[in-house]
């Protein structure tokens, strides 16, 4: 089924790793993109077994396409050895390939034979307003998020609660990724409150029952099965000392939910993380997409309760603080940690966002922007340009 939503990403020209969480459109994707590609399925179990049994069945079929050619092996992950023909036929055939996936864990840790650079890493995430249009409601965002299949889903909770099961069942179970599966299962929902929140293996262990050391490979997981990624603190030259732990995000405000098991009405209490996470990921996606920056982190001072900035951007030498406030009203008490970064050497702009409809700026240049004028900067590259 074709997407109704033209997606920002661009295709290179060359072969090149194509990588995102379940559910995220990159098999729809690739067939808008590439219709007279050939086409090699790994979630197909068929074609899975023939390959598993005997991996020179797919040099005898790449040998008869036409040297150029694009070539689409979808679940790479699932056979990563047989990227040793894929790099034999760019280098015989010139061969173009699309290498498509769902996790890295595999590609990463089974000494797999990474092409050498010669395919460059491309993402696709969750949907973002530019290509929701006049579609994307925010409300609706922070409580289903915007997975293609949640989008398109009659019922977006149903949806989203049998996605979090398949990923435990084929993402984690199926690939042999974790030696307890009931363990795992303790400690998803658990992990799920540390959305926006730094990184406390210790806690999380204690809470759901398990070793830190398991704690700390689930997170691993998670992270390479692309469900969630890690944001590490800002290393300034201010004269004071610094948080140094990563804060955790998850890919998708409906993933979280519905892996907490909580996928009614956005509560009060959880509103300001969803709302951190989704600016967090649309950040994310237009730092892929676009080159929006080089890095991406956080600053808290150590001992300065209440004093943060969410995102600290790098590019070129100049730096973006932006923090992101879930509230309606402007209060000046948001920008404590605006304000507590400004002597940052090449700060270029500091912008706080907020789900108000007023456009501010402070006295010490500080600008306030509703989301629809945030969104509109970060598409166009225009949150850069100091006002």
């Amino acid at each position: 089924m074709s997407s109704p939503y033209p997606r920002v990403l661009r295709p290179p020209k060359e072969s090149f790793f194509l990588l995102g969480p379940r559910g995220t459109g990159k098999s729809t994707w690739l067939r808008q993109l590439f219709p007279k590609a050939r086409r090699f399925d790994l979630l197909d179990e068929g074609l899975f077994q023939s390959l598993l049994a005997d991996p020179r069945l797919l040099a005898g079929e790449l040998r008869t396409i036409r040297p150029g050619s694009w070539v689409v092996l979808d679940g790479v992950q699932r056979l990563p050895g047989l990227l040793n023909e894929v790099h034999r036929f760019m280098e015989d055939r010139r061969l173009r390939f699309v290498l498509c996936g769902s996790s890295a864990r595999k590609l990463r840790t089974s000494g797999t034979n990474l092409l050498a650079g010669r395919a460059v890493r491309r993402e696709l995430f969750p949907l973002v307003p530019e290509e929701l249009g006049p579609d994307f409601d925010l409300a609706r965002a922070l409580r289903f998020g915007t997975l293609p299949i949640v989008t398109a889903a009659r019922e977006p909770a149903e949806t989203l609660t049998a996605y979090a099961q398949l990923y435990l069942r084929e993402e984690v179970q199926a690939e042999a990724l974790v030696r307890s599966l009931q363990g795992f299962a303790r400690f998803l929902p658990v992990a799920a409150l540390s959305h926006g929140q730094v990184v406390n293996a210790a806690a999380i262990a204690r809470d759901c029952g398990v070793a830190r050391t398991s704690v700390l490979g689930y997170l691993s997981i998670l992270e390479d099965t692309l469900m969630t990624f890690q944001v590490p603190a800002f290393e300034s030259a201010l004269r004071v000392r610094e948080r140094k732990h990563p804060k955790l995000y998850w890919a998708d405000a409906g993933i979280v939910r519905a892996v907490k098991r909580q996928l009614g009405p956005v509560t009060v209490e959880e509103r300001g993380s969803l709302f951190e996470g989704w600016v967090a990921s649309l950040l994310r996606a237009y730092g892929s997409y676009r080159g929006l920056f080089e890095t991406m982190s956080y600053w808290a001072p150590a001992d300065g309760a209440g004093t943060e900035v969410d995102f600290v951007l790098e590019r070129g030498g100049r730096t973006l603080a932006i923090e992101a406030k879930s509230s309606p009203r402007y209060d000046g008490a948001m920008l404590r940690g605006l304000r507590a970064i400004a002597p940052l050497p090449g700060l270029a702009r500091r912008v706080l966002v907020y789900t108000g409809e007023r456009r501010l700026r402070t006295e010490d240049g500080i600008d306030v922007l509703p989301v629809p004028e945030f969104v509109q900067e970060v598409e166009s590259g225009l949150v850069w340009r100091a006002s």
